[in-house]
């Protein structure tokens, strides 16, 4: 049984005809836009755009119509999945690399549906390593100051390299523990000369779907 799955093809269901629709990114994501896809080739239609290449690539494939930045205005809704999810609808993202594009999106989105496995439910953010984009000029001192924030990162790895996102940024991930003021320390990270923005998202998501271990949903609104 395929949790993700169940999860992201519920989603999907939200999307309706008309909509303008913003695609995440990671492996739940991409449960999500093959069933738009699916959806879009039985006679969907929708406009979209991407939070990352891979998922425009992915959207493409599908024939899913992705509309320039530019053109398409505000959006409907925007589909992603979550690295953890608390009980106040905060959320760590930017396990998949793409925090930046995912939060600039998820911001121009009337509705922000967030798809996960029950595994993802956490009482307290911060188990796992939170996401911080940086640029790569002085990227030392930045790091620094992480270090001096009481943040313990380390530099996300592609093999032998820094892993790049597709902005050309560094990810210092952040080993926190507990994070005991989500909202606090999201503008105190984001503070830091150097860094671009950070995996928390604050009381951004507006439903919260959670395939539970049995194949049922849970599905949250935030009030």
């Amino acid at each position: 049984m395929n949790l993700k799955q169940i999860a992201a093809e519920h989603a999907a269901s939200f999307v309706e005809d008309g909509m303008k629709v913003g695609l995440g990114t990671g492996s739940t994501a991409y449960y999500a836009i093959c069933r738009i896809g699916e959806r879009v080739r039985a006679g969907l239609n929708i406009q979209a755009v991407a939070t990352s290449e891979a998922s425009d690539k992915l959207a493409r494939e599908w024939g899913i119509p992705i509309i320039p930045f530019d053109q398409i205005g505000r959006l409907d809704l925007t589909i992603d999945g979550a690295d953890e999810v608390d009980p106040d609808f905060n959320l760590i993202k930017g396990g998949g690399g793409a925090l930046l594009r995912e939060k600039i999106v998820a911001a121009n989105s009337d509705k922000l549906i967030i798809v996960a496995d029950g595994s993802k439910a956490v009482q307290k953010l911060g188990k796992f390593p939170l996401p911080v984009e940086v640029v790569p000029f002085a990227s030392e001192w930045t790091f620094k100051a992480l270090e001096n924030m009481g943040c313990q990162p380390k530099w996300r790895m592609d093999g032998p390299k820094q892993y790049l996102t597709d902005n050309g940024n560094l990810i210092a991930d952040c080993h926190l523990g507990a994070i005991a003021d989500a909202s606090e320390l999201n503008v105190q990270l984001n503070m830091l000369p150097g860094v671009v923005d950070n995996g928390l998202f604050v009381k951004m998501a507006d439903v919260v779907i959670i395939a539970k271990e049995d194949g049922s949903i849970d599905e949250l609104h935030r009030p």
